[in-house]
């Protein structure tokens, strides 16, 4: 029998006794001079971290991104689309949006999707969901919306009045709600659903000519999702239902993979276009703009430590890489700040260094002049200068232009969006509706009347159709049916 390591503290000394505590005698107190207990306990009630507003319930996993078409660097010069079959290390976590720890991950949420490419560039981090669009267009409603969805502040729970009260003075959101209520509101599994990157962003091609790109995840693995009772009956028994068949279904070599597709907007087709492009509540539909394959997605290592490598993840929607960059997409703008803040919150200002976070596939690792902070913990720099320029042959700019920048003009201001000729919240809610089948349509007015029906005032529930009604008169008024008659039946 091999000999095992032995046992230290946290200063690398051994470890006589870790099953009794220091006493005054056998039947005495314990004593203050127990640095090991202390060291112990004290740890263990700071092993939790700030956990995330949004997306706390996640699971992640490592694998691969292939390309598969030559055409890419037609519209942009980001290195990792510049040959057919170059691969790129990648993780990627999903989660629910709305639960705290522990919720169950199969409730009716859409769930994020979020990719790291660990390009030699740096890491392209691409924050999307499952659904292509968003509820609402501006970032500056986002923390009115989520406090909407989670616990009410004196009741502590989630209540139906708030969440539908703030949608029915919200119409920008009928369109979500039509995806979430709909059957791909609960993906059976997080291998049987697409992937969005959601909004508009910018590509730059070598020759500096500039387009819109929306990126699209479409599972190899088809589209399977859960009826409300299915997936309350799986959150019941196993709330980490999700979380297992990931886990599970990559450990036995059935690795899940999704086909990278795009659509590319040229540059100066934005101001004309029907509506506006940049809205993250509308799609741009495909016969305007194909999808466009670009690669593959394989899944095919699970992390070692969720604590290290899912919870400490911190992927943030800033993090570009030459050849890629932000457009005028409001919520895209206001999530470039919001999310890195929220890791400095979280995890320290040093937390970019933690393993799953640190550029792997830069030669040599970052190379900056950030110093000091909480939780350093490599050479912090050693002897070099910590501020540029400087004559000691620090890290240097590249002097090479982005490319990545768009046309602003006007007086500030807050102001609404610019006006296209079919900017309207409730158009493509209405279609999505009258494209589904009679089946399709009938789970979507049960899931929306079940939930509607709770709310206690009438004027929510008027507001709230009338939405409805406006994206499909028929609609609006099956829901108005189905809401009467449970009310009734209560």
């Amino acid at each position: 029998m091999s000999q095992r390591p032995t046992l230290t503290t946290e200063a690398g000394a051994p470890v006589s006794d870790n099953q009794h505590s220091q006493t005054a005698g056998p039947h005495g107190p314990v004593l203050l001079q127990d640095h090991h207990l202390l060291e112990k306990l004290a740890r263990f009630n700071r092993e939790r971290i700030p956990e995330r507003v949004v997306h706390a319930v996640g699971s992640g996993a490592y694998g691969t991104f292939e390309v598969t078409s030559k055409d890419v660097p037609r519209y942009t010069r980001m290195k990792l689309f510049g040959e057919v079959g170059k691969k790129t290390e990648v993780f990627l976590r999903f989660s629910t949006v709305a639960g705290s720890k522990g919720a169950p991950d199969t409730a009716r949420d859409p769930r994020g999707f979020a990719v790291r490419f660990y390009t030699e560039d740096g890491n392209w981090d691409l924050v999307g969901n499952n659904t292509p669009v968003f509820f609402l267009r501006d970032g500056i409603k986002f923390p009115d919306f989520i406090h909407s969805q989670k616990y009410d502040p004196y009741t502590n729970r989630q209540e139906p009045n708030n969440v539908w009260d703030f949608f029915s003075y919200s119409p920008e959101a009928t369109h979500q709600f039509t995806w979430l209520f709909g059957d791909r509101g609960i993906p059976a599994t997080l291998r049987h659903m697409d992937g969005f990157g959601s909004h508009t962003f910018q590509w730059v091609n070598a020759q500096g000519e500039r387009f819109w790109v929306k990126f699209h995840f479409k599972t190899d693995q088809g589209i399977r999702t859960l009826t409300t009772p299915e997936a309350e009956a799986l959150g019941g028994k196993d709330p980490q239902h999700h979380q297992r068949d990931l886990y599970q279904a990559i450990e036995r070599g059935e690795v899940p993979s999704w086909t990278l597709k795009v659509q590319v907007m040229p540059e100066a087709e934005a101001a004309n276009y029907r509506f506006n492009p940049f809205d993250l509540t509308k799609v741009w539909p495909h016969k305007d703009y194909p999808l466009m394959e670009v690669g593959k997605l394989v899944l095919h290592r699970t992390p070692d430590n969720f604590f290290a490598e899912v919870e400490q993840a911190a992927l943030d929607p800033a993090n570009f890489v030459p050849g890629i960059g932000p457009s005028p997409d409001r919520m895209l703008q206001a999530r470039l700040f919001a999310y890195g803040d929220a890791h400095r919150y979280r995890l320290g200002i040093n937390s970019t260094q933690l393993p799953v976070n640190s550029p792997k596939g830069v030669k040599g690792g970052a190379r900056n002049y950030g110093r000091d902070g909480a939780m350093r913990f490599d050479g912090n720099g050693g002897r070099g200068p910590n501020y540029e320029p400087n004559s000691f042959n620090g890290p240097a700019q590249t002097d090479e232009a982005p490319g990545v920048g768009y046309e602003a003009s006007g007086r500030t201001g807050t102001y609404v969006h610019g006006k296209h000729a079919e900017d309207n919240d409730f158009v493509q809610a209405g279609a999505l509706y009258r494209r589904m089948t009679a089946p399709e349509k009938q789970r979507l007015v049960e899931n929306i009347s079940g939930s509607l029906a709770q709310v206690s005032r009438e004027d929510i529930i008027t507001r709230a159709i009338a939405h409805f009604r406006a994206a499909d008169e028929e609609y609006g008024s099956r829901i108005a049916t189905a809401v009467q008659q449970l009310r009734r039946a209560r």
